[in-house]
């Protein structure tokens, strides 16, 4: 009895025994060996990339353009909204420091307040000369009416004496008309000099208007209702302390967020085949479920490169279709330009290809057969069979043991051209593989 145990249970061991090795030699056979069917439906050449969303129009948050009139060439921020506060139209973005303009209006107010005084000065100057000059008239009329007495009072006196007189009178005259045109020009002269200093009292009253006017724009506000994005210079975007340029006080910028658009990079490789007006399968990072799409709009015509990366790109613009409330400017997303799309043809993984003299492709079929195919168009992922295979044959994507030595089973079709290439790089002419075809074939196989 006791043996008959001991029997049944060598005889349990072996049968496990051997149907592990079963499975486990049958793994070794089949387990590392993967198969794939060739299948026959639409296929798409597709180029795939990242990018980043950011507003199809927006409008920029400008500081006072009119400061560099003032010679306020540089202004600092003191304080600001932060970066993605929605606003409405008239809210406050941010405060510039006025300091330099407060001492510009000062050294204006200073130069007013003296042209004022200097008007003043004058208006009295000129009072005064006036005065002086028509008192003169008035002295030279009474010495001319007095010169007419004398000569007619000398009518009996000698020849000598009443031409005498006759001069003097004239010489009164000529005195009278000569301080008559002083006066006007002494008027012309003192109007001129009021115009000059009126003038330059408008002017700097005028600059201090307009300059009470920049101040006020000193304060930052929103053109238009959106949310705020900040601009990037050479030092990274703008914030507190930072100085914007009177000549290009560009402070932030609020996009339409009802338009987007991705901008992407595409490497040189395989920037011939994007196209305008390609379509494009869009995702979002931060919304892995939404699916949008777009338009290719524009292709950049030169390359650059980008940081940290040695290969050249190319900017691509995108289009987003869709309006969507969600979307934010800087969002990362991936976009599928598709740039070909071919109907109803038979395709097999990558993988699959395998290449024999660096001339002729071919797959391991699951009957063991290493057959030539004719390829086509290739995707990221799979490879268009113009000839060779049919629907649902099994292909091998790695190298079955079996098959290695196997010879390749090559397509008819494709015979005359190879031996036409084979001739041309083994220096065999047509009439030389007539003569000796055999030599020939040697020397082609080689």
């Amino acid at each position: 009895m006791k043996n008959k145990k001991i029997y049944i249970g060598l005889a349990v061991t072996l049968l496990l025994m051997i149907v592990i090795w079963k499975f486990f030699s049958g793994s070794s056979k089949e387990g590392f060996d993967i198969l794939a069917d060739v299948r026959k439906s639409d296929f798409r050449v597709e180029i795939t990339s990242s990018g980043e969303l950011e507003a199809l129009n927006s409008v920029e948050v400008l500081g006072p353009l009119e400061a560099r009139r003032f010679r306020v060439n540089n202004i600092t921020i003191e304080s600001m909204v932060d970066e993605g506060t929605l606003v409405s139209k008239g809210d406050l973005i941010a405060e510039l420091d006025k300091s330099e303009l407060f001492g510009r209006i000062e050294d204006r107010r200073l130069d007013l307040e003296q042209s004022k005084a200097q008007y003043e000065q004058i208006q009295l100057d000129t009072s005064l000369v006036l005065r002086q000059e028509r008192d003169n008239m008035i002295n030279l009329e009474y010495i001319v009416q007095e010169r007419k007495l004398v000569l007619e009072q000398s009518q009996f006196e000698p020849p000598a004496i009443i031409k005498q007189n006759e001069y003097n009178v004239e010489k009164a005259i000529r005195d009278l008309e000569q301080a008559q045109d002083r006066y006007k020009v002494k008027i012309l002269q003192e109007k001129a000099r009021m115009i000059e200093v009126g003038a330059r009292v408008r002017e700097y009253e005028n600059e201090l208007s307009q300059m009470q006017d920049v101040l006020e724009k000193f304060s930052v506000r929103a053109p238009q209702n959106g949310m705020v994005i900040y601009q990037s210079g050479r030092g990274g975007k703008v914030k507190e302390g930072s100085q914007i340029s009177a000549w290009n006080p560009v402070v932030a910028t609020l996009p339409d967020l009802s338009r987007m658009r991705s901008v992407t990079y595409i490497n040189e490789v395989d920037i011939r085949k994007i196209k305008i007006g390609q379509i494009v399968e869009i995702g979002l990072d931060a919304f892995p479920d939404k699916r949008l799409t777009g338009t290719v709009t524009r292709v950049a015509n030169i390359g650059q490169q980008r940081p940290n990366s040695d290969a050249k790109v190319f900017e691509v613009m995108i289009e987003v279709n869709e309006s969507d409330p969600t979307l934010r400017p800087a969002m990362t997303t991936s976009n599928t330009i598709i740039v070909n799309k071919i109907e109803n043809v038979m395709h097999v993984p990558l993988e699959a290809i395998n290449v024999h003299n660096d001339s002729i492709n071919y797959v391991f079929l699951k009957n063991g057969v290493k057959q030539e195919v004719l390829l086509g168009t290739a995707n990221l992922n799979d490879i268009i069979i113009e000839s060779g295979l049919s629907e649902g044959d099994r292909v091998f994507l790695s190298t079955p043991e079996f098959a290695k030595d196997a010879p390749v089973k090559l397509l008819a079709e494709l015979d005359g051209k190879r031996t036409e290439i084979y001739n041309e790089a083994a220096g065999i002419d047509e009439g030389e593989e007539k003569k000796a075809p055999n030599q020939t074939r040697r020397r082609r196989d080689q």
